[in-house]
């Protein structure tokens, strides 16, 4: 939240968790893709808001999807990943088994990225997508304490680290989550009025890059 309060703070008048407005129901995610899934987490939450009188003109709801994609293991885990090897498994005994099935890789075979979906789901029922990726190798040994997940597997040729060994600073501007939150940025800019209105769909600013499609989804 601090991640996303910072970089759209200038788009919207307030940013809250759903935590925060008491909204405890949680969509399912049955999508394919990160994009799909985002997008179902996104319109989930505006249907419960509109059902339960919370959703106001101006209100735009947002929910991303993430995952690490291992080249090796055919993309997985993929839109899998904080359910691999089972929901309530430790990313310890997860990050471990990736890197035992990856015991034969070497040099460009250990190429993995994350990826990050966001959607945005407006009021009006415009709904856009922003996604960002996150190159590196997968590590021979989990190294870090920074960050969560499979931070300490990732590790980043350029910088001599993983992504859990860098600084949070530093990885929040080049992660995949800033660079979508960035291009959401971008996306949302000309939507939103100076006094923090969303700007009715008839009279939207033509956005200068199309917005995110499927099939323009990086592979």
């Amino acid at each position: 939240m601090k991640e996303v309060r910072a970089i759209l703070s200038d788009v919207a008048d307030s940013i809250v968790a759903k935590s925060e407005l008491g909204i405890d129901f949680e969509p399912a995610e049955t999508g394919k893709t990160f994009a799909e899934n985002a997008e179902q987490k996104a319109v989930g939450i505006r249907e419960y808001m509109l059902k339960h009188d919370m959703l106001e003109d101006d209100d735009i709801i947002m929910s991303d999807d993430s995952g690490l994609c291992v080249n090796y293991m055919l993309g997985m885990p993929g839109i899998y990943s904080s359910r691999y090897l089972g929901e309530d498994t430790s990313y310890d005994i997860k990050n471990a088994r990736i890197i035992k099935e990856l015991q034969y890789a070497e040099g460009d075979e250990r190429a993995a990225h994350f990826t990050c979906n966001i959607c945005a789901a407006f009021a009006d029922g415009r709904i856009y997508h922003t996604e960002g990726i996150f190159e590196g190798l997968i590590a021979k040994e989990p190294k870090g304490e920074n960050g969560f997940g499979y931070d300490p597997i990732l590790y980043l040729p350029e910088y001599g680290k993983t992504s859990a060994e860098l600084p949070p600073e530093e990885k929040n501007k080049i992660s995949h989550r800033a660079k979508a939150l960035h291009q959401m940025h971008d996306l949302l800019l000309p939507m939103v009025s100076a006094d923090g209105h969303v700007v009715p769909q008839d009279k939207e600013v033509a956005l200068s890059e199309p917005p995110f499609r499927e099939d323009r989804r990086p592979q």
